[in-house]
């Protein structure tokens, strides 16, 4: 089969044991306990994914904070203004319309960057600016 929707349609006539094995050919990992309608759906979207991409490192993140249900983190979105006390010193981030953070007279391509600049260690740039907050209880 070549296109994406015809193996998409074959998972409607596979057995049971044909679907965990497309699964383990597909995938490598081990077939997870669900019933063959939710391994067809999971297929599915397997396939999309390996032929169109899978989801943004973002999108992961999100749902992985949703799952666990710790932490939310907000965007940095163009046009905030973040202020961070460190040592006595405060220290103002922008980020551009164009979505670009400056700090310091330059631009950086995170916030994590600037934090680690700041502070001199590896930081989360949004836990760092107050982005990054506990789900209260």
């Amino acid at each position: 089969m070549s296109t994406v929707e015809e193996q998409i349609l074959s998972l409607g006539a596979m057995s049971s044991a044909a679907l965990r094995e497309r699964w383990s050919r597909l995938t490598g990992s081990p077939v997870p306990q669900v019933s063959p309608k939710l391994l067809r759906l999971a297929l599915a979207w397997e396939i999309q994914a390996t032929a169109f991409g899978g989801m943004s490192r973002t999108v992961t993140r999100s749902l992985d904070q949703l799952a666990r249900g710790i932490t939310r983190t907000t965007a940095a979105k163009p046009g905030m203004r973040l202020v961070r006390e460190w040592q006595g010193g405060a220290h103002v981030v922008t980020v551009g319309e164009d979505g670009v953070i400056s700090w310091d007279g330059r631009t950086w391509t995170s916030l994590s960057e600037v934090a680690r600049a700041i502070t001199g260690t590896r930081w989360s740039g949004p836990a760092f600016f107050g982005l990054k907050k506990k789900v209260a209880a």
